[in-house]
C-alpha cells in the first residue's frame, strides 16, 4: 500500500459540509467529497464520470493549523425582482491541513502524476478558493495514519510562536470495523449537477500527533503547574 499526501494551506479553504439556500457553510477541515472532486479535476474527468475507483481510497487528515471561521455575503436579483436575496458564505482562513489518500502504489503514483499535472484548475471546495502552489508533498509506503504521523508539522511561523512549546494535532481517518466512530455524509457517488448523490462513511479520531514547537511560548511556573 502508498499513502500520498497533501498539504491545504490557502488563505481561504471552504468545505462544504451543510450548505442550504441563502447559507453556505464550511466544516472545520476538508470532506473527503471535496478532496474526491479535486483528484477527478486533476485526472480531467467531467461532472458525470464515475469516481468509484477513487472513493475506495482511505482517507486522513491532520489539523496542522486549525484556522477561523469568517463570513462573506453576496446579494442576488433575479430579472424584475425589486428585492434582492444576501447569500451568506463562510470560510475557513489560515488554515493548514495534511490530508492523506491510501490504496495500491499503481493507483496512487497515477494520481500523483494527475496532481502535479493537473488537467483542470484545483480548488479548496469552492472556486473562490484555488489551491496552494505546494500543496504536493510525497509519497510514503505506508498506510494513511503512520504517514500522517511521519510528517513534518507545516504550521506557519507566525503561528508557531503564538503555541506553547509542546502541542498535540488532531487526526482523523477512515473508521476501520468495529472502531469507535462518527458517522458523515460525504462520500461522493455522483457529481452531476442535475443530482448530486453522496453516501455515508464512518470516522475515527486517532491519538493526537505530539510535535515539538521550539518557537513556541515557554510556560511560567503557575501555567506548567496548572498543565500538570
Amino acid at each position: 500500500m502508498s499513502t500520498l499526501l497533501l498539504k491545504f494551506k490557502a488563505p481561504l479553504q471552504s468545505w462544504g459540509s451543510e450548505s442550504r439556500f441563502r447559507v453556505r457553510h464550511t466544516g472545520r477541515l476538508p470532506t473527503k467529497s471535496g478532496v474526491i472532486g479535486l483528484c477527478a479535476s486533476a485526472l480531467g474527468r467531467s461532472r458525470e464520470e464515475s469516481v468509484e475507483d477513487l472513493v475506495t481510497l482511505r482517507f486522513g487528515v491532520r489539523i496542522d493549523q486549525p484556522g477561523t471561521v469568517i463570513r462573506d455575503f453576496q446579494t442576488a436579483r433575479a430579472e424584475g425582482d425589486k428585492n434582492a436575496t444576501i447569500i451568506n458564505r463562510y470560510f475557513l482562513q489560515d488554515a493548514c491541513f495534511v490530508v492523506g489518500l491510501e490504496g495500491e502504489k499503481q493507483v496512487i503514483d497515477e494520481l500523483h502524476n494527475a496532481l502535479r499535472s493537473p488537467e483542470r484548475p484545483l480548488f479548496l471546495g469552492r472556486r473562490s478558493c484555488p489551491i496552494n502552489t505546494d500543496f504536493l508533498l510525497k509519497i510514503h509506503d505506508c498506510d494513511v495514519e503512520e504517514a500522517l504521523r511521519l510528517e513534518e508539522w507545516h504550521a506557519s511561523p507566525w503561528y508557531r510562536k503564538q503555541q506553547p512549546t509542546q502541542l498535540s494535532l488532531q487526526l482523523f481517518r477512515d473508521a476501520k470495523s468495529g472502531e469507535i466512530a462518527d458517522r458523515i455524509r460525504d462520500v461522493p457517488v455522483s457529481f452531476s449537477q442535475e443530482e448530486r448523490i453522496y453516501s455515508w462513511r464512518t470516522v475515527t479520531e486517532c491519538p493526537s500527533v505530539q510535535v515539538a514547537n521550539e518557537d513556541g511560548v515557554k510556560d511560567d511556573y503557575w501555567t506548567t503547574v496548572i498543565r500538570l
